[in-house]
């Protein structure tokens, strides 16, 4: 089935359900366990960062990845302007911008405002496996960042 002929109320549940994938994504990272991220990609999921020169492919490796995270860092990441596209009954992208706010060596309490670390988008692929809509690319896209040190830290986005 093609996106044109896809029932409108199907249409939207998968869009909902993209979207869901990409808030859950960065609720994990910064509020639950990181490396459980790991778990909303297919089994040969992956993700991609050119400006960082990485590709993390298939569950393990994500899972070692983003757990790779500092504990004590706190991040708050902002995602707006989500547009999913539904390409067919299986198959959708999505285009996310987003903000990263981080501070690494966090020891509690409140932290003075400061910019972003980062602002860029994510391009994202989704599939369904199994009637569950899974990531099965997400690439990173980096229009501002802070030094280099910080773009190099183990599951950093």
């Amino acid at each position: 089935m093609d996106a044109e002929t896809i029932d409108p109320v199907e249409r939207l549940l998968a869009e909902r359900a993209c979207e869901r994938l990409i808030v859950e994504f960065v609720h994990r990272l910064d509020l639950a366990d990181p490396s459980s991220v790991a778990d909303l990609f297919v089994p040969d999921g992956m993700w991609e960062w050119p400006a960082g020169d990485r590709l993390v492919a298939g569950r393990d490796a994500l899972r070692d990845y983003f757990g790779g995270r500092p504990a004590d860092r706190l991040s708050r990441r902002i995602c707006t302007n989500i547009l999913v596209t539904v390409t067919s009954a299986e198959t959708a992208t999505a285009t996310t911008y987003f903000t990263t706010y981080r501070v690494d060596g966090y020891s509690g309490g409140l932290v003075p405002p400061r910019p972003p670390t980062q602002v860029g988008h994510y391009e994202d692929t989704f599939r369904t496996v199994n009637g569950a809509w899974l990531l099965a690319r997400r690439t990173l896209f980096l229009s501002f960042a802070g030094p280099t040190e910080q773009l190099d830290s183990p599951g950093q986005s």
